[in-house]
């Protein structure tokens, strides 16, 4: 039993880390041309399908149910709790962080939000929502939940978790929000330790990410107009 659980949990961190390395990689150009709108769609689709493999791993490999990774029924405290975990990265962390970054000299998100602004807005909302929805889901729901259990101690497993997730974002985003994910992710795995509610997590996710990358350009574009 202890064997097929340690292998159903490599195969499905195999999917989870390896699927998004990737996908981050320069094989991810197989997609198509970096910058179309159509790579740019089909590189969501595959994020799903990663989703997919580890929620098929989970039900066939491990026998588990969905809510081995903390999936809960649907319920308002969750929503609640998420905007709360978004406030304070939205308001204390995030903030804090950029001028810490600043403060070293070191870049911060301006050139990823700079690039990640110049997508339309029905692909910026749709990657909001993948983003929040499946990186949680394979780098917390799955990836804690699974190295928690194979090595018995959940401050390892946040960590390799919180340490893998923020290096995956590197090509996209560059040293300085890595080194800012290292806080905003050990502060994501430790609100999921302590609540247990993958949704919850995810709502922050969406909040933020939404904030950042839909809501506030609307508003700044209708104070220029």
């Amino acid at each position: 039993m202890i064997k097929r659980q340690s292998a159903s949990t490599v195969a499905g961190l195999t999917v989870a880390w390896g699927g998004v390395l990737l996908l981050v990689s320069p094989a991810g150009r197989l997609l198509g041309p970096p910058g179309r709108l159509s790579t740019a769609l089909l590189e969501q689709l595959v994020l799903w399908v990663l989703a997919g493999l580890i929620a098929a791993i989970v039900v066939f490999l491990e026998q588990q149910p969905l809510s081995s990774l903390n999936l809960q029924p649907f319920r308002w405290s969750s929503v609640a709790w998420g905007v709360f975990l978004a406030a304070v990265m939205m308001y204390v962390l995030i903030p804090a962080l950029t001028w810490a970054l600043r403060a070293a000299g070191i870049a911060g998100f301006e050139g990823g939000m700079a690039k990640a602004l110049e997508a339309p807005l029905g692909l910026r909302i749709v990657a909001v929502i993948t983003a929040g929805v499946v990186e949680d889901t394979l780098f917390i729901g799955y990836a804690f939940t699974r190295l928690a259990r194979l090595s018995g101690s959940r401050l390892l497993a946040g960590a390799v978790a919180v340490a893998v997730a923020s290096v995956l974002h590197l090509p996209n985003w560059g040293w300085g929000p890595v080194l800012a994910y290292f806080v905003t992710g050990a502060v994501a795995v430790s609100f999921f330790a302590w609540r247990k509610d993958l949704l919850a997590n995810v709502v922050a996710h969406v909040t933020v990410d939404g904030m950042a990358l839909v809501v506030m350009p609307a508003v700044t574009r209708g104070f220029h107009h």
